[in-house]
């Protein structure tokens, strides 16, 4: 193939060998795979991926292959992408990539219109960057495309400001908001990968060390038991009061991030917003903070701030800048603001990408036999397609449940017995 860009051709075979590992974690996925390869439902049908290019990510590119789908694939971050993975899809499996490790804005963008071009009538996002792109500057693609999945919260959000703007041309199903994706992949896999990102990059302690979690959504909750789990005193910052009384309940202290700049060794942020640690954070953070963020966009820590306030900066370690201030103290930024567990690790553990992907596979099914049916607006994941891909992942993990017996499922359905 002629129609791709990525790093070197020659880091092929170690990619491959990392998509395997990776598929022996995913079974759900691979069932998948295996029907999409006997009914090839997505038979002729292109479709543009924007995502992180990693092992998990090319074994949905290899499902939806399976299903029939013409597939291209970029990446939805620069930092995130393997380039031995990127390589092995082009060469093995004859995929066009567009991804490179690093990239710059230019390369970025360059490479989100290679996957327009494809002319696509389903996409895949993982932040809304190719859906935006599309809607701002190649809306004579928007009459051939049936709809869209979207993976991350970011990119939900962003999805759902377009619909309310009636900026939306086609319908997004919100693949970040099943049970099967949110509640396993947001709280157990940025759990984990977060923290791996961080002790890769730093290899420094965390017990004992006061850890701050901007936002106590499902990947804050994931990563502040992870912290806890690892002997660190865990702080958490919230704007909203549900969520930071959930946070005091599960025995965190809880406080503004004024106030826990001040102590904290470690912060991360989690929250889809911006400027999340501004400016006056650095001012009272203490020498040798360490700052990183897990949210989707390099936003939520105010860097160009940061680089006003220092006098100077070197980078100490890979994915560490360390920033000198006029007083001394130095303040630390892990994967430059980037998402950390991406770009200083190797993203979520397999097994839980399975089921996030096994519903990004099924809805791109539901997309292409449903989608014009569908109005300009942010849908939810099917309700039995969530309740499946939970059934084929405890099944994969030999793990029986009990069913209702036919006098239970009467009692339920029934308003007459009482007390």
């Amino acid at each position: 193939m002629s129609n791709y860009d990525i790093k070197d051709s020659k880091y092929a075979e170690g990619g491959r060998r990392r998509i395997e590992w990776a598929e022996r974690e995913m079974p759900v996925l691979r069932q998948i795979r295996e029907r999409f390869a006997k009914e090839r439902p997505l038979e002729g049908v292109r479709v543009s991926a924007c995502l992180h290019v990693t092992a998990e990510t090319a074994n949905l590119m290899r499902a939806l292959q399976a299903g029939g789908a013409d597939v291209v694939l970029t990446a939805s971050n620069p930092l995130s992408t393997q380039d031995d993975v990127a390589a092995s899809l082009v060469t093995h499996f004859e995929l066009p990539v567009y991804a490179i490790k690093g990239e710059d804005n230019v390369t970025y963008y360059k490479h989100l219109h290679a996957a327009l071009e494809h002319k696509p009538q389903i996409t895949m996002d993982d932040g809304a960057d190719l859906v935006s792109t599309m809607h701002k500057e190649r809306r004579d693609l928007i009459p051939n495309v049936i709809g869209s999945m979207e993976e991350t919260t970011t990119g939900v959000i962003r999805m759902r400001a377009m619909a309310a703007d009636g900026e939306l041309m086609f319908p997004v199903v919100a693949v970040n908001d099943a049970m099967t994706k949110h509640f396993f992949d947001n709280r157990y896999g940025t759990g984990q990968s977060t923290i791996d990102g961080i002790v890769r990059a730093t290899n420094i302690l965390l017990a004992g060390k006061t850890f701050v979690v901007a936002g106590y959504g499902w990947c804050g909750r994931g990563l502040a038991m992870r912290a806890r789990g690892l002997g660190a005193n865990v702080v958490v910052t919230e704007i909203d009061p549900l969520k930071a009384l959930e946070a005091v309940l599960d025995g965190y202290r809880v406080m503004p991030m004024v106030e826990a700049a001040a102590i904290g060794d470690f912060f991360v942020t989690l929250t889809g917003d911006l400027n999340v640690i501004d400016r006056h954070h650095f001012e009272v953070m203490k020498d040798g903070a360490i700052v990183a963020n897990s949210g989707h966009f390099n936003v939520e820590i105010n860097i160009p701030a940061l680089e006003e306030m220092a006098v100077a900066k070197r980078r100490v370690r890979p994915f560490v800048d360390q920033y000198e201030l006029k007083d001394g103290r130095q303040i630390h930024i892990l994967g430059e603001g980037r998402l950390i567990n991406l770009a200083a690790a190797e993203g979520h553990p397999a097994s839980v990408m399975d089921m996030s992907f096994a519903n990004q596979a099924l809805a791109t099914e539901y997309i292409y036999l449903h989608g014009h049916e569908l109005g300009k607006k942010v849908y939810a994941v099917p309700e039995e397609i969530d309740r499946e891909i939970a059934r084929l992942k405890l099944e994969a993990m030999k793990i029986n449940i009990d069913t209702l017996t036919a006098e239970q499922e009467h009692y339920l359905n029934s308003w007459q017995e009482g007390t």
